[in-house]
């Protein structure tokens, strides 16, 4: 695979992690289980659309087909998406949510701040605006963490099984393809097996504090990096892509 293809789809990648996170928090708008977590989750999802949006443009400017950011959005299947498998999966209940944000939260704010200081000066710069706000990210679900796993005997229970359910798609974040290497030697991409000793730092000393117990690196799941997405992705797209499919020559 040659440099400039290798960019583009390693751009593809962040943006459609990004696009799709956002786009499951949107689900949860007027859902939340008070008035200031419904207006926060909402605000969390535009954040994540902000950071698709850049990675969108930029890999626009890439692509040889000359597809705009709206295109690479909306005019997709799904196998053509390149998200991680552990942002399309479901809401569940609120604490499914959390353990999903958390543990992602938890990889960005460590794999943003390395791709901060990438030699490619977009993916840099984006990068750094994004920085801001995962970390916040991540001190809001690290708080809801420790205390539902440190609340009511219920409360414990669920949050639990919600970061057991979906730990197995965690060991995704952490592997490395060609994409990886070739743009790790240009010193553009991060390699992301050197961040996992600090994503395992935080998720430790979180689910320490949280009194609950760290689930096993057993069965893990990956794929969507590469295209292949669990039933999840499609239901997902259905929704997102259907004005723009339904009527794409519209103006707004």
């Amino acid at each position: 695979m040659d440099y400039k293809k290798a960019l583009y789809r390693y751009t593809l990648r962040l943006a459609d992690s990004s696009m799709i996170m956002g786009q499951r928090l949107s689900e949860l708008c007027s859902h939340g289980p008070y008035l200031e977590e419904d207006i926060a989750t909402t605000n969390l999802a535009l954040d994540f659309f902000g950071q698709a949006n850049g990675f969108y443009n930029y890999a626009s400017k890439q692509n040889i087909n000359g597809k705009s950011a709206d295109e690479l959005a909306f005019k997709r299947d799904a196998d053509n998406f390149l998200n991680y498998l552990l942002v399309e999966q479901e809401n569940g209940h609120f604490g499914d949510t959390i353990a999903k944000q958390f543990l992602f939260s938890s990889f960005q704010k460590c794999f943003f701040t390395y791709l901060s200081n990438s030699s490619d000066s977009q993916l840099a710069a984006i990068a750094k605006k994004s920085l801001k706000e995962v970390t916040y990210h991540l001190r809001h679900n690290k708080t809801w963490m420790i205390r539902l796993g440190d609340g009511t005997k219920e409360s414990k229970k669920r949050i639990q099984k919600s970061i057991n359910d979906i730990w197995c798609f965690t060991g995704e974040l952490f592997e490395m393809d060609e994409i990886d290497n070739l743009l790790f030697d240009k010193r553009v991409s991060v390699d992301v097996k050197s961040i996992k000793n600090q994503w395992d730092k935080i998720i430790n000393e979180t689910i320490k504090e949280a009194k609950i117990i760290k689930p096993k690196d057993e069965k893990m799941i990956s794929g969507g990096k590469n295209g292949n997405h669990t039933k999840n992705l499609s239901v997902i797209l259905e929704e997102m892509q259907y004005l723009p499919r339904t009527y794409p020559n519209a103006k707004w």
